[in-house]
């Protein structure tokens, strides 16, 4: 991937390899190739998911995910449909995605 006259490295799915690659920028371009229309909702799942690798070094599955944000956020956010609401092809892996990470181990 081209962004910003680099390469950025990515699998054959359009992962980073390099999640210290990633920046903000990159997001409009990801969502786009998802057809997501961003929202400060999606914006806050992508921060917390990449703070999350940040302290455990892994994306996280959808259950981690759930878990991790109904933790921090409540089970109004912390909740599968809500999730599924904002990232319908997966939330898991397209969170991931858009955050710069790497495909959570799981994911199909």
């Amino acid at each position: 991937m081209k962004y910003n006259g680099k390469l950025v490295r990515t699998d054959l799915e359009g992962f980073l390899l390099d999640y210290k690659q990633w920046d903000i920028g990159m997001v409009i371009i990801l969502a786009k190739e998802e057809n997501i229309e961003l929202t400060d909702e999606h914006m806050e799942v992508i921060y917390f998911i990449r703070e999350f690798y940040k302290k455990f070094n892994i994306s996280p599955t959808m259950r981690i995910l759930v878990k991790a944000i109904e933790k921090v956020h409540g089970k109004t956010k912390g909740n599968s449909k809500y999730l599924f609401k904002l990232f319908k092809k997966g939330p898991a892996q397209q969170a991931a995605k858009l955050a710069g990470l790497p495909k959570p181990s799981r994911c199909l």
